[in-house]
């Protein structure tokens, strides 16, 4: 069965990162993967939640949503500070994926304050949200660095991305747009480091089962489209990347 756009199965979509997408920011980043639209931004906050007050340690965390118009139906928006099940696991997603490339005992009592805006949503938008947080985070550092106690390239460890991989109808697809993942019959969210090491694997069938032969098919499609997701990040960075 064809995909949209005549995509191969391990093909990624038309991936784009336009940074400095706002001026109020020290790192804004609009990520593109197909349709799927994501602003990232990141702000850097002088202090840190109570449990780490005077340890000399910094924090990351992050918040996700979905604009109402980023959907066909109109997505309400979240009032009263209550969000639905499914942002909060994203949102902890993200600030997980971040935490584990960065240094935070090098950060000093600072906070990462990570936002995710999905302006189009036509899958991935989990994954768009990690890639794209990651070079909003690098320049971010980098245009508050006269302010940190230590170097940019200390504070960052190694870079992150993230993709969704999933099977159809038997066959490993890579980067699934919604109407793939609709009818999936094994989803799988992969992060992973620039140098190949895994942060997090979401996997499920809905309504199917998969085996060990699947799983490791779906995990070297999925590494394979996050190497290439990296050198994208790279060269969106160029002589900005830690």
């Amino acid at each position: 069965m064809p995909r949209p756009n005549d995509r191969k199965p391990t093909e990624l979509r038309p991936l784009s990162f336009k940074r400095k997408y706002t001026g109020s920011a020290p790192g804004s980043v609009l990520v593109k993967m197909g349709r799927t639209t994501v602003l990232c931004t990141c702000c850097i906050e002088p202090k840190v939640p109570d449990f780490l007050v005077g340890k000399n340690k910094g924090w990351l965390t992050a918040e996700y949503g979905m604009l109402p118009g980023s959907t066909d139906r109109r997505k309400p928006r979240d009032k009263a500070g209550k969000v639905d099940g499914r942002t909060v696991e994203i949102q902890r997603l993200i600030g997980r994926s971040l935490r584990a490339v960065v240094d935070l005992d090098k950060l000093g009592e600072r906070t990462l304050w990570i936002d995710c805006d999905v302006i189009e949503a036509d899958g991935g938008t989990r994954t768009a949200s990690i890639s794209g947080a990651y070079v909003a985070v690098v320049d971010a550092l980098n245009n508050m660095k006269k302010q940190l106690p230590h170097p940019v390239g200390d504070i960052l460890t190694e870079s992150v991305a993230a993709v969704s991989v999933g099977l159809l109808n038997g066959e490993v697809l890579l980067d699934l747009e919604y109407v793939e993942d609709r009818d999936a019959d094994v989803d799988m969210n992969l992060v992973m480091t620039g140098s190949g090491n895994i942060i997090e694997v979401q996997a499920g069938g809905e309504e199917a089962t998969f085996t060990r032969d699947q799983l490791d098919a779906l995990l070297k499609v999925g590494e394979a489209g996050i190497r290439t997701i990296a050198a994208a990040q790279a060269k969106a960075l160029g002589s900005k990347r830690a």
